[in-house]
């Protein structure tokens, strides 16, 4: 009986081990540098915000935060790799509006832009500019149009890449300005920018961070933002409504996420530390400044929301474009 009695208490003793094991991870949380991912290049939009919050989280948190640029397919590579990582709060992502737009433009994906993870909370929301070379002879967007229809498909826009935000903004203008601008990917918002300023494009969609530094010279002429208002960032810049697109509406947005299975209080110290972060006057002026946006952080609940939200919408828009998907 002896036996018995041991087998019961050892038994007892896994079980309880097991059952605190996440709970005991999670109070010491965390321990090490964490890993935050992004699937842009280096240098461009994502990886700037990127370690602006780094930098805020690292604060909050007590350790490293060790920014990682993974780009390509649109920010897919990270993603993926986000989600196949070990859930155990010490690989984060950054995500964009990209995020959701892969659900619509890809026939499959290696993840579940939702399902596959944890939201931890959005950061911030941006608009995007249109933009030419200043030798362009549009002078604004209307003008730009009345060239494309004149000669349809004669003209190309630049963009981050294939299924980002900029591309399928490209592709909502022409939809509903009855236009065929050619897209042309390229990875990352600085290629782009090389490849108008080069003449291999004639046009890009880019970041206001970017190319606000261009316009600004002179070398480019921003024709229209995105958004329904104009941005702080290019305040001389119009909307993309003001050139008679009405209704035409683009905004992409960041935020943080983990993979799936994380346990939930490491889920509520990383959002806990991510709203205290924003919650720093000179932090959300870095990040407004960086992209021109307004900076706003949500419940996880609210970020996986707003993508499922946002797959809904692009997946219209794919459809209504007719938008072959990779």
């Amino acid at each position: 009986m002896r036996w018995m009695k041991r087998l019961a208490a050892a038994t007892f003793l896994v079980g309880t081990l097991f059952s605190a094991g996440p709970a005991a991870s999670a109070d010491n949380y965390p321990s090490r540098p964490i890993r935050l991912l992004h699937g842009f290049a280096a240098g461009g939009a994502a990886d700037t915000l990127s370690r602006i919050i780094a930098d805020g989280l690292s604060k909050k948190l007590g350790q490293p935060i060790i920014v990682e640029a993974k780009p390509g397919a649109g920010g897919n590579l990270a993603a993926d790799a986000v989600a196949k990582a070990a859930p155990d709060g010490y690989t984060i992502g950054l995500v964009t509006g990209a995020h959701a737009i892969s659900a619509a433009t890809y026939k499959s994906l290696s993840y579940q832009p939702a399902a596959s993870f944890d939201m931890i909370s959005t950061m911030v929301y941006y608009a995007l500019v249109i933009a030419v070379r200043d030798d362009h002879p549009a002078k604004s967007l209307g003008e730009l149009i009345a060239v494309a229809k004149q000669k349809p498909g004669s003209l190309s826009f630049g963009s981050v890449g294939f299924g980002s935000t900029h591309h399928l903004a490209g592709e909502l203008l022409n939809a509903m300005a009855g236009i065929d601008i050619v897209h042309v990917p390229y990875r990352g918002d600085s290629q782009s920018i090389t490849a108008l300023l080069g003449g291999e494009v004639p046009v890009i969609v880019g970041t206001p961070v970017l190319l606000g530094p261009q316009i600004a010279s002179g070398a480019v002429r921003g024709l229209a933002v995105t958004s329904p208002t104009r941005t702080a960032l290019l305040p001389n810049v119009p909307t993309v409504q003001e050139a008679g697109i009405k209704d035409y509406d683009v905004r992409t947005w960041a935020g943080l996420l983990a993979p799936k299975g994380t346990a939930p209080a490491i889920i509520a110290a990383l959002n806990r530390a991510t709203l205290e972060a924003l919650r720093d006057l000179e932090l959300r002026q870095r990040l407004e400044t960086a992209v021109g946006g307004e900076v706003s952080g949500s419940t996880p609940e609210e970020m996986k929301k707003l993508i499922e939200t946002e797959i809904t919408k692009w997946s219209a828009v794919v459809d209504r474009a007719k938008i072959p998907k990779i």
